[in-house]
């Protein structure tokens, strides 16, 4: 409902996927305090602080701090999947949220394949055309709990409010 209220879009009835338990799973990680990771900063301006605060959580983005552009750099990846490396090195509950960039989904299931880090939940709405619908599916068949649109549809916008939406139940809103 709120991501249908958020773009006007009445698609995301039928391509917004839940794996099995994926609420249940997010509002526990949430009463739990977990951090949400965002692959843009747009993504994380759009998520309730107060909520939040409520919850006892966080959220962060490193899509601009300086040591992701040199780890991409470096390593020859995108910034997406640095961040990505940057979340997993934290060592706590993660949501991890993507809105934008299908490389960071992409990371994450290479991360989950080797068995260095798996998000309590993945939240998968990146929009676009390149590797947008192929990471989408790849985060759907990893095994990580997951919110996910088919298709070429999401952005920051539907990911803050997929967001907003589960920091609302966990809060009892």
């Amino acid at each position: 409902m709120r991501v249908i209220h958020t773009t006007a879009d009445f698609e995301y009835y039928e391509n917004l996927c839940f794996s099995d338990n994926a609420i249940e799973t997010a509002i526990h990680a949430l009463k739990s305090g977990a951090v949400i990771v965002t692959d843009t900063n747009m993504a994380k301006s759009g998520i309730n602080k107060t909520a939040l605060g409520k919850l006892g959580c966080e959220v962060m983005c490193f899509m601009a701090d300086k040591d992701i552009a040199e780890a991409a750099k470096e390593n020859g990846t995108t910034r997406a999947a640095a961040s990505v490396d940057k979340t997993a090195a934290l060592g706590r509950p993660v949501i991890y949220v993507c809105g934008n960039a299908p490389t960071a989904l992409i990371r994450i299931c290479e991360h989950v394949k080797n068995g260095s880090f798996s998000p309590v939940l993945a939240i998968g709405v990146p929009v676009g055309f390149v590797n947008v619908e192929q990471s989408k599916e790849m985060l759907m068949a990893s095994g990580v709990p997951y919110i996910a649109a088919k298709g070429r549809k999401g952005g920051s916008n539907v990911a803050a409010a997929i967001c907003n939406a589960l920091l609302y139940m966990a809060g009892g809103r």
